[in-house]
């Protein structure tokens, strides 16, 4: 039987005796924190609005034929909360403070990380905390957008506004891809935490790890189990909190 106490020893130990560690995070990051994740039983996969499925209503395709209903759900759904960091988030950033870790990558929108203190943050999916005009690319909070009725508009231009988040038919930011592969190449551990590891290309993106530990932290099993160094089975938040820097 594993023994809980042993393998957060053996983290602790990991992280002690490395300086260049790279975190890779998703959903199971944010919903200690109280942020639904996407594929669980209640996840936000599981519902419905106005009848249309919830993949359906995060696609290109429904930004743009429906807009009036992709605002709706997008309002209701990702801007009606403000979580707080939770200790994941907040030992994350202390050990990029003290220069052990060099970068989160993460596929969450929420800006938890950077709300909590981290720097050097790789957003692969975007955030909810930027938005943009289609037309002159200015940029607009997500306050500006919570505000306006219906439809956001550029209040210079007139143009359509878009959340700064990646939908179903959209590519990633190739700058934000580099930089994520670079910086999993060249990092001597990778803790991989809160993700099924299921969401691609994202989770492709571990490939490119050569270096010495493989860390997975996650509450259920994932596909790259019996690659890991070391194997936790936990929420990551419980975890972390356990970790002294």
């Amino acid at each position: 039987m594993e023994n809980p106490d042993e393998k957060i020893s053996e983290l602790q130990k990991i992280i002690d005796t490395h300086d260049h560690i790279v975190f890779f995070g998703g959903a199971g990051v944010s919903t200690e924190s109280g942020v639904p994740d996407f594929r669980s039983d209640n996840g936000i996969y599981r519902k419905k609005y106005k009848n249309y499925p919830v993949e359906y209503m995060l696609s290109h395709s429904f930004y743009e034929d429906h807009p009036d209903d992709f605002w709706s759900f997008y309002k209701d759904f990702f801007l009606s909360m403000d979580p707080d960091p939770n200790p994941a988030h907040y030992k994350l950033a202390e050990m990029e403070e003290k220069g052990k870790l060099d970068c989160v990558i993460t596929q969450n929108i929420d800006g938890l990380h950077q709300k909590a203190g981290s720097k050097n943050v790789f957003e692969l999916h975007g955030s909810t905390l930027r938005n943009y005009c289609t037309r002159c690319h200015r940029f607009f909070d997500a306050d500006y957008v919570k505000k306006a009725d219906g439809i956001p508009k550029c209040d210079e231009c007139g143009g359509k506004i878009k959340p700064d988040v990646v939908l179903y038919e959209e590519s990633l930011n190739d700058k934000t891809i580099e930089g994520a592969v670079d910086a999993i190449a060249k990092a001597d551990v990778l803790i991989i935490g809160g993700t099924s590891l299921v969401v691609y290309p994202a989770a492709g993106l571990i490939n490119y790890f050569r270096g010495s530990r493989l860390v997975l932290i996650n509450k259920s099993e994932t596909s790259r189990d019996s690659q890991a160094d070391l194997r936790i089975n936990g929420p990551i938040g419980q975890v972390m909190s356990r970790i002294r820097i």
